[in-house]
């Protein structure tokens, strides 16, 4: 805290009100004091305070009436309160009521100066996590999201409108396309901003501990559940929580997240007690829902109550505009994280970035500038800087540009290419399709959907 914390002092006995106010002044606080409970309020209307220390027992107020009186002005001054021994029990009481703590009389000068201390230091933690906030939210107020493209621009316009609403948005689009990126530009400018914001990969656990952290359980709940344990939800309360890969959930899970989205409620796990939850939900997948819909994955029911603003995020090779702006933003990035001077990426590197179909989305061209940046020897980013999957997919356009005339259009083309070079690169990889996966930048189950839709089978060589 840059500026002197300030302290007001209510209590009715003088000795006691000028040692502590001596005591606190020796430290470099700023106190006032009065005696009167009605004095102190006026006071504290009139003046700013980080502390009150005020006695539970006074002439004309109860102690307790004082902290209500303060919490009503400003809810995030402290409040200590002194005590006899007698009074704890209403000392307990007022803690309900957010006083700070309470100290017991008799008491010594250095325990009452380590609790107003461990206040300061409190409210200086609190400051400082509200300026990361906002520098956090800064960095999501869509300058997170690059894009200059009309399509993305009408995303950006789509994220600022359902920001301001309360509505379940579901965000769809391959790996690495930047939909978290989205739910976090929906929650940091939503009005739940300074609210948690809680985040859980539905593939990345099995359906049972997938469970227990979604709803939390109690203590014997099941083997190894020692001791109770909120679930994400309830972690989430009065702000986001943001479900990605959520086509991967069970019909289990499915029923009670149904339930969770109508009724607002939760159980934990071996629990008897229904909880209320208020919370906004964000959810994202590159599945196609409709289709595991009508294939039974997918509950009907379910998809609509998701389905109430959609947002689908194009793959980079239908938005080849941004990948100049896209890359460059990257090479600023990475060059000041990595402390190397860059001019920036010469014409022929650039030229190979966009003949390139990214299969793996922005995170691909992402991961390429950052290795670009840190492999690099000269002062701008050359071709050999460049990973040899996109060296030699430059090779393949070649091969194919003969028949570009017969496509439809620019999207139909690129992914002719994306399936003829997936083909190739396994074919190069004897098959192996984690090693493939590996060189193309996605993962294995996104290349064996990829594979699955363009009729590819292992070696390589189309059906």
């Amino acid at each position: 805290m840059l500026r002197t914390p300030k302290v007001l002092i209510i209590d009715d006995e003088p000795l006691m009100r000028i040692s502590i106010s001596d005591a606190l002044k020796v430290e470099g606080f700023s106190v006032r004091e009065t005696g009167l409970g009605k004095d102190g309020i006026t006071l504290f209307r009139d003046f700013s305070f980080d502390v009150v220390i005020t006695d539970l027992r006074l002439p004309d107020l109860d102690g307790i009436e004082v902290l209500k009186a303060c919490k009503r002005y400003s809810p995030d001054t402290m409040v200590i309160l002194i005590t006899a021994h007698g009074s704890v029990d209403t000392a307990v009481e007022a803690m309900k009521y957010g006083a700070y703590d309470y100290i017991t009389k008799p008491f010594s000068m250095d325990e009452l100066l380590l609790m107003v201390k461990r206040v300061i230091r409190y409210k200086d933690l609190e400051e400082e996590n509200l300026l990361l906030k906002e520098q956090v939210e800064g960095r999501y107020n869509f300058s997170g999201i690059i894009g200059k493209s009309e399509r993305m621009q009408e995303i950006f316009d789509k994220v600022k409108i359902v920001s301001q609403t309360d509505s379940t948005v579901l965000i769809l689009g391959e790996s690495g396309t930047g939909k978290e990126l989205v739910a976090n530009a929906v929650h940091y400018n939503s009005v739940r901003k300074k609210e948690p914001f809680v985040k859980i990969s539905c593939a990345a656990l099995p359906e049972t501990l997938l469970e227990a952290e979604l709803f939390g359980y109690e203590k014997g709940a099941f083997t190894g559940a020692v001791k109770q344990k909120k679930g994400r939800f309830e972690l989430a309360h009065k702000g986001t929580f943001f479900l990605d890969e959520i086509g991967e959930i069970s019909p289990a899970i499915q029923v009670k997240l149904l339930r969770v989205l109508q009724e607002k409620k939760i159980d934990r796990l071996g629990g008897t007690e229904t909880l209320s939850v208020d919370v906004r939900i964000i959810c994202a997948t590159q599945r196609d829902l409709k289709k595991e819909v009508q294939k039974g994955t997918f509950r009907e029911d379910l998809y609509y109550r998701f389905n109430v603003v959609p947002i689908t995020l194009p793959p980079l090779r239908e938005r080849q505009g941004d990948i100049m702006l896209l890359a460059n933003h990257f090479l600023k990035f990475f060059a000041e994280q990595h402390k190397k001077q860059l001019k920036g990426i010469s014409i022929e590197a650039m030229e190979l970035l966009l003949k390139y179909p990214f299969p793996g989305n922005v995170r691909e061209l992402e991961n390429t500038i950052e290795r670009a940046v840190v492999m690099g020897k000269s002062d701008e980013v050359q071709p050999w800087d460049l990973p040899e999957e996109i060296t030699n997919a430059a090779e393949c356009f070649k091969v194919i540009q003969h028949n570009i005339q017969s496509y439809e259009n620019l999207s139909k083309a690129m992914k002719e290419f994306e399936r003829q070079y997936i083909a190739k690169v396994l074919e190069e990889t004897k098959g192996n399709k984690s090693l493939a996966a590996k060189l193309l930048g996605v993962s294995r189950k996104t290349l064996w959907e990829k594979c699955k839709v363009f009729d590819i089978v292992k070696d390589g060589v189309n059906n």
